[in-house]
């Protein structure tokens, strides 16, 4: 790292400190600090949302699959391009949640389901949660102590320690800040701002990488696999273990049943201006991740170029002989790209991918603090207490909860050590809650007969078989499932038991209107309105309704054509390949242009297009802060089913 790369890497620094100050004046009520006031538009949820996205720990947690499957892995998950696309258009699950007005999942279950429910829900919720997140802060401090060069271990007064965990608690403590200082005000618009200039970072990563690796060299290393383990023809790749086309279908199926399930963002979740900002937030976000996806791919290729390439043996030996000084073989693994990459790139483009990982440590950990903090506050500690905490008194106890789940996260990534693949064990303890409450939010959101008792069934069951898993394969390591199929076995059945204990048990249809707040239970002021045309049945298959503007239908239907065109080319391809397998050197001139090309041309668009709305999302936001009207009853409380402040 020379100067001027220290110089780009601290500045968000500065801008984490400005912003946190900045925001503290806008945070009013318990809903301010929940949810941002429930005024968020869709840049602003689309672009600080990608930024849980952008932490070191996802291009460690990237890289370790990219290394082991290249770029087969992307042809297998073209498959499933339509279907996630209809999913975001729709509104799957945000829209009518955003129709409930609860601040978190589980209150949403106080609503539907019961006070007891909802505590057993929003606890166990905490619990996968803190474990999920207890590496993360681990893992990216480890990364940034390798891509800085320091040494494994310090030696202070005699005391030896691990590099990272100092570094840990110093991010920990910014991230803190962010958190505590303005709630989901101050995440948000660190967030957004971190992904604004995070975008305008990729350009320059990208350029020098493209200038720096020739295909031809890349594609010399990537051809260089065993038989059945092809990094580039997806039909030569069935020896690759754990990221598969099983792997593609597994998550597809898992993403839609635990859609909005995991709560590492519950904030966002309910910090929309509308249902429909909700549902354009989740599409514009998908947009943005296709041109960020250029940088994870090319940082991963190049490295394994770097590495295994002759033109950069003496680098490719440097980085060698500074993994070997890691005393740990899994972490030697975890880093081994890591530290490639800080070989590789040139003056001040590392500084940038040094502020990227920074900006994602600081704003994706302050995400999760805010959330799990704030889940245990909302979802234990305000259902069993039986006079409302007073906004102050309320916010406080949000924030001293935060801090506990911060020193909770030091404690843990100081003490444990983790082996598995950093996305398997998000997989395992992700399972613990999801693995079971999926059936419950899908159940209570879309159909009428469900009850109580199925939801219990579904959530015991779910989460029993998922800590079942996790407890087999530790104690034995030739245990035959991972942690995705435990999530999967999981959740098959969890929905078979919430279905027929719910038919079992259903006595009266729940009202639906009272929970969507639709019909008379409408606010006065959408009451009567009368509802747009009804668009054309094109439109209504891809989940497109009356609420879509003009620009709406061209964002939805452009990413819903580009879908189905990356699909259409799988199933040809697939087909063609069936009969007549396409020659060798076909794979690396596909790749070039589609794994590698389009990409980057999307990180461009996006670019620029995200720049301008992003910083018009921030302006708009602040403003209609200004004039909202503060209801200290908004505050997580649920009365006979309903929410405190509609009940008043």
């Amino acid at each position: 790292m020379t100067v001027l790369d220290w110089i780009i890497a601290i500045t968000p620094l500065v801008l984490v400190f400005i912003v946190g100050f900045y925001c503290r004046r806008y945070v009013r009520g318990v809903a301010d600090f929940m949810s941002g006031g429930r005024v968020a538009d869709r840049y602003l949820l689309s672009i600080a949302g990608g930024e849980m996205q952008a932490g070191a720990v996802v291009f460690v947690a990237a890289f370790e699959y990219i290394s082991h499957s290249g770029f087969s892995l992307t042809w297998w998950t073209w498959l499933t391009g339509p279907i996630i696309s209809i999913v975001g258009i729709s509104g799957f699950v945000a829209y009518r949640f955003r129709e409930t007005r609860a601040m978190t999942m589980a209150q949403f279950f106080e609503l539907r389901y019961s006070k007891a429910f909802r505590l057993f829900a929003g606890g166990l919720s905490f619990f996968a949660g803190i474990l999920n997140f207890g590496i993360i802060p681990a893992v990216g401090a480890r990364c940034l102590a390798y891509f800085w060069g320091f040494p494994e271990n310090l030696v202070f007064h005699g005391i030896t320690m691990p590099t990272y965990v100092p570094m840990m608690g110093l991010f920990l403590s910014i991230s803190l800040f962010v958190s505590l200082s303005g709630g989901l005000v101050t995440v948000m618009i660190i967030n957004c701002l971190e992904g604004i200039v995070s975008q305008i970072i990729y350009l320059f990563i990208i350029v020098a990488l493209l200038k720096m690796f020739a295909w031809p060299q890349i594609v010399t290393v990537l051809q260089d696999r065993p038989a059945g383990q092809s990094l580039l023809n997806p039909f030569d790749s069935s020896g690759v273990k754990d990221f598969n086309i099983w792997y593609v279908l597994m998550q597809l199926v898992l993403g839609i049943y635990g859609t909005m399930a995991w709560q590492n963002a519950a904030g966002y979740q309910g910090a929309a201006l509308s249902p429909h900002e909700a549902r354009m937030g989740n599409v514009m976000g998908r947009w943005r991740e296709m041109g960020k996806g250029a940088v994870v791919v090319l940082l991963g290729v190049c490295a394994m170029t770097f590495l295994n390439h002759p033109a950069f043996a003496s680098g490719a030996s440097a980085v060698g002989h500074e993994v070997g000084r890691i005393s740990d073989p899994n972490v030697q693994n975890q880093m081994q790209v890591t530290i490639a990459v800080s070989h590789l790139l040139p003056i001040g483009i590392k500084g940038g991918l040094c502020a990227i990982f920074l900006m994602g440590i600081f704003g994706g950990d302050a995400t999760h603090l805010h959330s799990w903090g704030s889940i245990f506050v909302q979802d234990v500690l305000v259902p069993l207490r039986k006079k409302p905490f007073g906004p102050k008194q309320h916010i406080f106890v949000l924030r001293c909860s935060i801090a506990g789940v911060a020193l909770f996260a030091f404690l843990f990534g100081t003490f444990y050590r983790q082996v598995d693949y950093i996305v398997m064990w998000w997989a395992v303890t992700t399972a613990i809650y999801v693995g079971g409450i999926g059936s419950a939010i899908l159940g209570g959101l879309y159909w009428k007969k469900g009850t109580t008792a199925g939801a219990w069934a579904a959530l015991l069951t779910g989460s029993t078989l998922a800590v079942s898993g996790i407890i087999g394969r530790q104690l034995d390591s030739q245990f035959p499932l991972n942690g995705l199929q435990i999530f999967f076995g999981a959740m098959l059945a969890s929905v078979f038991l919430y279905v027929v204990v719910s038919l079992l048990t259903n006595k009266e249809d729940f009202d639906m209107d009272r929970l969507l707040h639709r019909g008379k239970y409408a606010p006065a002021q959408e009451r009567g309105i009368v509802p747009a045309t009804e668009p054309p049945w094109l439109e209504r298959l891809i989940g497109i309704d009356g609420n879509f503007t003009r620009g709406d239908k061209w964002i939805a239907g452009g990413f819903f054509g580009w879908s189905m065109f990356l699909s259409g080319i799988f199933v040809l391809g697939t087909l063609w390949n069936c009969f007549w397998r396409w020659p060798s050197f076909f794979w690396p001139v596909f790749w070039h242009v589609v794994g590698v090309g389009f990409p980057v041309f999307f990180a461009l668009v996006t670019g620029v297009w995200f720049t301008w709305g992003g910083i018009r999302g921030i302006r708009r936001f602040f403003k209609r802060l200004r004039s909202e009207q503060v209801n200290s009853l908004d505050d997580g409380t649920v009365k006979n089913h309903r929410n405190l402040d509609e009940v008043a």
